[in-house]
């Protein structure tokens, strides 16, 4: 064998050594703690309050989530352990919590983050930003707002899940209301408006015989943001008109009533759509929104057999109604009042008039209260019920 061989060989064996080197930079699940939720907290004194509701993987594994609380970082219990840590931003308070922690932080199962009505006001921007640079962060982490502390948040014992961040997800994920991820907040911000809409929970009140901090937190509202900074919030019920006006509207039940019928008909939604038609003409902004939806007849309060087309027309009518409504009201709310172009108009025009929206980006905000926005929405009934007529009535009651 010449020598140019035998050094081939040697090299490939220490090229194959060094690939096989083995798992030289783990890290062993049983020296992490797993964080699953993340509240952040400005004091009175400016400083930041991060909270972490974390599991040991210890405890998991053997079927049985630890215990824990108290000291520095608030109480805990029911399976789960809180803690906190403080300093001028998040990157310290989170070295200052990693100083009270005998495992090292992980971030990679992060389910929500939650904002402080406080910290949400003095803004979030720089918040996201270290997040969205952290490579263990989760950009589909869900993100969130608390009506007072997102600590307070933290600490609840849920009844039923074993963790206020997994009570968190579920409401997120259900898309009743609004649902946004660190990814889509800061596409908000970063957008030719600035503006951004996030859900907002509030603590519900324990039931009662219930333990302390026996309960839940759930999405009422909808904090509204201009530039990083929440600058007010709105109800459920406008934000379902926001939803609309955002093509985001998955899940909703509308009830009417029918002029000169007496009771209530509810119907659920299976399918809706929402198509914006941008207008510039001489100087003047315009925006037609077309909603759709098609719905199921899931109640029927009324005497009437919704076979019947003509009544059936009238219930899509109805429908129309309020789903116009909705749109207008959250459209007074948030255009007029607020002046916050959460509904994504700006990028609308830009991308129809690129022009013309160059010349006046610097003035959006003033201009977005004053675009032209005709609502044109049109409702279907796919299925009246497997039973049309009204159920308990005799028959010679039911109008046909």
């Amino acid at each position: 064998m010449g020598i140019l061989q035998r050094v081939a060989k040697i090299l490939l064996v220490c090229v194959n050594l060094i690939l096989l080197s083995g798992c030289w930079d783990r890290k062993e699940v049983n020296d992490l703690a797993l964080i699953v939720g993340l509240g952040i907290d400005q004091k009175k004194d400016g400083k930041i309050m991060i909270t972490v509701e974390l599991i040991a993987p210890k405890a998991a594994g053997g079927g049985q989530m630890l215990g824990g609380g108290g000291g520095d970082g608030g109480g805990g219990g029911g399976g789960k352990i809180v803690r906190s840590g403080t300093g001028t931003t998040v990157a310290d308070a989170i070295s200052n919590l990693q100083e009270k922690l005998p495992r090292r932080v992980f971030w990679g199962h992060t389910k929500v983050i939650v904002f402080g009505e406080r910290a949400a006001r003095a803004g979030i921007r720089q918040h996201l930003d270290f997040l969205s640079r952290n490579p263990q962060a989760r950009l589909r982490s869900n993100v969130l707002v608390s009506k007072g502390t997102a600590k307070s948040v933290l600490e609840l014992i849920p009844p039923i899940e074993q963790s206020s961040s997994e009570v968190l997800r579920e409401l997120s994920e259900s898309q009743l209301l609004l649902r946004v991820t660190i990814k889509d907040a800061l596409q908000m911000l970063s957008g030719d408006t600035g503006a951004a809409a996030l859900p907002m929970v509030k603590i519900l009140p324990r039931e009662k015989g219930a333990k302390e901090l026996q309960t839940i937190a759930f999405t009422q509202r909808t904090a509204i943001f201009k530039k990083d900074k929440m600058i007010g919030d709105i109800d459920d019920k406008l934000t379902r008109g926001v939803l609309w006006l955002r093509n985001e509207i998955k899940r909703a039940n509308i009830t009417v009533s029918l002029k000169g019928e007496k009771g209530n008909i509810t119907a659920t939604m299976i399918r809706a759509h929402t198509e914006f038609v941008p207008k510039y003409e001489k100087g003047k902004w315009k925006m037609i929104v077309k909603a759709t939806t098609e719905d199921d007849i899931i109640l029927n309060g009324t005497k009437l057999d919704l076979l019947n087309p003509k009544y059936a027309k009238m219930v899509e009518k109805e429908l129309e109604n309020q789903m116009n409504k909705r749109i207008r009201d959250a459209l007074k709310k948030v255009q007029k009042e607020m002046k916050a172009d959460i509904f994504g108009f700006a990028e609308i025009f830009h991308q129809k008039y690129p022009r013309e929206w160059n010349r006046v980006k610097n003035r959006w905000e003033e201009i977005f209260p004053t675009v032209e926005v005709v609502v044109k929405t049109k409702a279907y009934v796919r299925r009246p019920g497997i039973d049309t007529a009204p159920q308990g009535l005799p028959e010679q009651e039911v109008k046909k």
